[in-house]
């Protein structure tokens, strides 16, 4: 039985560099921001239970989901995103731990990549957490840069989610992503090693 490892940090604090080091070693990776998106395509049941709830102007005219349009709405309100995610979040609980399941027979580790690990309790389903850890003063302006956005819409995006500071008191493990990539990759390493996951 392979070891169940939660991935989660902030957003933009380098959660994506450390998921490429472990799919360089081979370890398969359950992605619940892809699983998130497969759950909202055409005709399936969580793009019907957003068009029940938020109309279907969030619809595209190729019956793709307006996830621009979307993401606008439910950031600016509360109440909205706590919404959407008490709709999708049965839909994704089921396809991750399916995939969790069918990995797990297959490989010595398999990583559970889900940014809102800690406020969706999926660290009850997991063997131990990891958190990417940045503080929030280089996190800001390294998401500001990566997605175009101005401070205070980054800040929303940042408050929408557990606090970092937060989601490290609760670790397990904490990759730290101050320095540079290579002391980051290293730190992935380091673990790897000592779990006597690779050699």
């Amino acid at each position: 039985m392979g070891m169940i490892l939660g991935l989660t940090g902030g957003i933009a604090t380098g959660k994506s560099t450390v998921i490429a080091i472990f799919k360089e070693f081979g370890f398969p990776i359950v992605d619940a921001d892809i699983i998130a998106r497969e759950i909202v395509e055409p005709n399936s049941k969580g793009l019907e239970a957003i068009i029940e709830n938020f109309g279907s102007t969030m619809i595209q005219s190729d019956g793709y989901l307006d996830r621009k349009k979307l993401g606008s709405l439910v950031f600016s309100d509360e109440l909205k995103r706590k919404k959407l995610n008490e709709i999708l979040s049965p839909f994704l609980r089921e396809e991750i731990t399916r995939q969790v399941e069918v990995k797990k027979k297959q490989a010595a580790l398999v990583i559970v990549d889900i940014p809102l690990l800690y406020e969706g309790g999926y660290d009850l389903m997991v063997d131990q957490v990891a958190v990417v850890y940045t503080p929030e003063v280089i996190q800001l302006p390294r998401l500001m840069k990566r997605d175009g956005l101005s401070e205070n819409e980054a800040k929303k995006r940042i408050n929408s989610q557990l606090s970092i500071e937060e989601k490290k008191k609760k670790a397990d493990i904490i990759f730290d992503n101050q320095g540079s990539q290579e002391n980051l990759r290293q730190q992935v390493i380091d673990w790897l090693k000592q779990k006597k996951f690779i050699k």
